[in-house]
């Protein structure tokens, strides 16, 4: 009997996007244009997901313009151009809070033991949620503004610096994103979760200058209030839409707490991923 000769087959070579393979940008990009069409299409099949995006706005707009304007106000009015540049600054933070619930959902239904499987950036499964959310603060900024003109907000043409002030509070939305990610991927539970992100939203939001000038406030509470990033971007949305007051110092502030809290939550947020997963 002749003896065959047999070559010893190569290994082959890592799977894209597996712990030993390197994905590049391209790639990337691509697995992240897939999850959010993913991620677009459950709020298509779902548009339920949409409700607060869409009535939240409304309620709160109508809300504070009608029954707390004249008290705040008085009877000269201009509170629409008070109250609504502070609501968009709140809008970041009220859209954000539902990534958290969220990513923890995905995990109790096994969804992101599906991504485990498949060969793609573990980074790109959560840019993907932050990028369908930026698309969420959006459209509730539209809904805002629309319902914003209809109570009386003036813009007296200013609608580049309108666009400025929506830019600068979707800058700051995406960055709270990271947080609640993190909180999601932390937390236990969806009550935990939401449970937690009251207590963060609930003393950010009303101690601020969202609401009311920070010069009614207690000396403590006006303190926190004016460093308080929700405040500067309030002050920042105002100053651009009215045309009143300094834009560059609330603008620069709002900027460095996006970027600040984006480069602290963002790789724990991916950190925790990984370990999750």
């Amino acid at each position: 009997m002749s003896a065959t000769t047999t070559q010893e087959r190569p290994a082959p070579a890592p799977v894209q996007g597996s712990e030993d393979g390197r994905i590049g940008l391209r790639a990337n990009l691509r697995h992240i244009g897939a999850l959010v069409r993913r991620n677009a299409l459950q709020i298509k099949q779902n548009p339920e997901s949409m409700a607060d995006a869409l009535l939240m706005p409304i309620v709160f707009t109508l809300l504070f313009v009608y029954v707390f304007g004249g008290a705040i106000a008085g009877e000269g009015g201009g509170y629409p151009n008070w109250i609504v540049p502070g609501l968009m600054a709140m809008m970041g933070l009220s859209i954000a809070m539902a990534v958290g619930t969220g990513v923890h959902e995905d995990f109790s239904k096994g969804v992101m033991d599906r991504f485990r499987s498949m060969p793609i950036a573990r980074s790109s499964v959560l840019i993907a949620k932050v990028v369908v959310e930026i698309g969420r603060l959006l459209v509730t900024m539209a809904v805002l503004l629309v319902v914003g003109l209809a109570v009386g907000l003036e813009l007296n043409g200013r609608w580049l610096e309108l666009l400025a002030a929506v830019g600068l509070s979707t800058l700051f939305g995406a960055s709270l994103t990271w947080i609640f990610i993190l909180l999601g991927l932390t937390m236990s539970s969806a009550q935990a979760i939401q449970g937690m992100a009251f207590m963060v939203m609930m003393p950010l939001q009303f101690g601020s200058s969202i609401f009311v000038p920070t010069e009614t406030m207690p000396g403590w509470l006006q303190a926190f209030a004016d460093v308080n990033p929700l405040s500067q971007l309030a002050e920042a949305s105002r100053n651009l839409i009215n045309g009143t007051g300094d834009v560059g110092g609330p603008a620069l502030s709002v900027v460095l707490w996006s970027v600040a809290i984006t480069l602290v939550t963002a790789p724990l947020a991916i950190a925790k991923f990984r370990k999750k997963v």
